[in-house]
């Protein structure tokens, strides 16, 4: 998903400290099967002497370097990009690499990827992660996700940058474009090892630019698909790094698309699709229920753990009349019918994996869908076109797919179509993500690629940092299963130990990647920073809002 440059402010009232009483989560599901750890390669000697920025064009990659099988790679440009910007946003001189890895099978796309070599190098290095499907190449120049515009960038820092394509290259359709999924290694790419391939042949050119070892410190950011990436490095290849910083991430993505699958096909059903005026009166009715349960009316509920035990729009008011159409019909803009009721119930509650998942999970938890915005368009705001696409758009569900289709409806029918059954005539609506017959084999194939395993022993016996942050609304990857990844660690180490390495924390009103609620803002790199480098852990972090109240901060709770 796109990620936000904001704007971080000042520091957090008494009031604002008040909301850290929220409740906490359920017990956690145990531990995962997934990965192991690839034996680390040793690439061959460069030259002990810096090369200029020109001197890169052309330059070969060999597979040597590359711990998983590659076909090696090259360096199609490499021009010096002069310093500009000022204050949080200047930008050093740097060389903006583009390069690509090829393919084992030669009827698989490339990797391309991006890598930018300030020439006042600081000697560590960031990886930045990508978002739906991938595809394209993350700006390298930019901020880690929810990052603040106030604090410089990476390559503002003085970090080598560096990012890919994931191993294909998407069409008009962006993160959505699903194709590269007919490909074996593209999906294997995609599943993990373009991480690997890319981490391998960027600190290859690292070396050849410096005349200097590896990086001194090596962290990844990433968010959604890139929030999975970052935690998936952390697993499979803890050597490489030294912190990682995962916004929302789908870290078992996916069980993520077949619980957004099972929201799509309850929207699906006659009757069940809220408009987006009914999705303001929602959020209305559950901000008059569930506000002020954390002790403070500020617009955002904080306290989502009561908030869903208490809340039932089958009785709900808002603004004293009842929230359910009467009789359950539908009547109009101010009342939801039972249709629509159900849907939102069913979004509310977890979906049942009848085969097996990778993970190790048995299912996929539900939505705090009572409080997210769920797509209103009316609202102004220039984020909220972005959120109403991320959300439940503004289109039903249906075959074929519509352009104003919920953003998981089109996603999981690109790889039910392209994944699954590789059958592009297939109604991807038909497949029951809870018991989907013939398809389960393949299901539990492809989690073995995008599921990722909890158990980071190796990464913190050998002193990885790892920040997880998740907005409570978000609709898109569940908040909970975050929660569910923290709490395996947590079964598996002991909260003690984890508090060693990991840090939890949910940002009320946040949701996916945007938010016209609380758009959230967090220091994270200064903060892995103090914890990779000087061991200093975090203490009293603060999120800042730059689009419900712009600059209004809240307390970054531990969880």
């Amino acid at each position: 998903m796109k990620q936000h440059q904001l704007i971080l402010l000042g520091c957090v009232s008494a009031l604002a400290l008040a909301a850290c009483g929220g409740g906490g989560g359920s017990n956690g599901t145990g531990g995962g099967g997934g990965g192991g750890t690839d034996t680390p390669t040793t690439p061959p000697p460069v030259a002990a002497t810096p090369k200029a920025c020109a001197d890169l064009v052309g330059m070969e990659i060999p597979a040597s370097a590359i711990g998983l099988p590659t076909s090696g790679g090259k360096v199609t440009a490499a021009t010096v990009t002069a310093a500009a910007g000022t204050g949080a946003a200047a930008l050093p001189e740097y060389c903006n690499v583009l390069a690509s890895i090829a393919p084992v099978d030669p009827t698989a796309p490339s990797i391309n990827f991006r890598l930018a070599l300030p020439t006042a190098w600081n000697k560590k290095a960031v990886m930045f992660g990508g978002g739906g499907f991938d595809g394209t190449l993350p700006n390298v120049a930019g901020n880690v996700p929810a990052g603040p515009a106030d604090k410089p960038t990476p390559l503002g820092r003085g970090y080598a940058t560096f990012a890919s394509d994931s191993g294909h290259q998407a069409n008009a359709a962006g993160s959505l474009d699903g194709q590269f999924q007919l490909n074996d290694e593209a999906f294997r790419n995609f599943g993990g090892h373009a991480l690997k391939k890319t981490h391998d042949a960027a600190l290859y050119l690292i070396k050849a630019r410096y005349a200097a070892g590896a990086p001194v410190k090596s962290y990844f950011a990433g968010g959604s698909t890139g929030g999975r990436e970052a935690v998936s490095v952390a697993q499979r290849w803890p050597q490489d790094w030294d912190g990682i910083i995962a916004w929302y991430p789908a870290w078992n993505q996916l069980s993520a698309m077949l619980g957004g699958h099972r929201m799509s096909r309850a929207l699906a059903q006659p009757g069940a699709y809220p408009n987006t005026p009914k999705r303001a009166l929602l959020l209305k009715a559950v901000l008059q229920a569930c506000d002020t349960l954390d002790g403070v009316a500020d617009g955002l509920v904080s306290n989502q753990l009561k908030c869903n035990s208490v809340f039932d729009p089958s009785v709900a008011l808002v603004d004293g009349a009842p929230l359910r159409c009467a009789n359950g019909a539908d009547t109009g803009d101010t009342c939801l019918s039972d249709a629509q009721i159900t849907a939102l119930k069913t979004i509310n509650t977890a979906t049942s994996f009848n085969f097996f998942v990778a993970s190790g999970s048995t299912g996929y938890p539900g939505y705090n869908v009572w409080g997210a915005d769920l797509g209103i368009t009316s609202n102004p705001s220039p984020l909220q076109p972005t959120v109403t696409f991320l959300n439940f758009g503004t289109e039903q569900p249906a075959m074929p797919v519509p352009a104003g289709a919920p953003y998981i409806t089109k996603q999981l029918d690109q790889t039910i179509k392209y994944g699954v059954t590789r059958d592009l005539q297939f109604d991807s609506l038909s497949l029951d993500p809870e018991n989907p017959g013939p398809w389960g084999a393949r299901l539990s194939e492809l989690s073995t690629m995008l599921d990722v395993s909890s158990d980071l022993s190796e990464f913190a016996s050998r002193g990885g940092k790892l920040l997880l942050a998740h907005g409570l609304s978000d609709v898109l990857v569940s908040t909970r299963a975050t929660e569910q990844f923290y709490q395996r660690l947590q079964a598996q180490f002991g909260p003690s130990y984890v508090d060693g390495f990991a840090r939890y924390y949910e940002v009320a009103g946040y949701g996916h990647a945007v938010s016209t609620q609380f758009n959230a803002t967090w220091d994270s790199l200064t903060a892995l920073e103090q914890w990779a480098e000087n061991g200093t852990a975090p203490k009293a972090q603060v999120t800042t809002d730059t689009a419900g109240v712009p600059g209004r901060k809240r307390p970054l709770c531990d969880y």
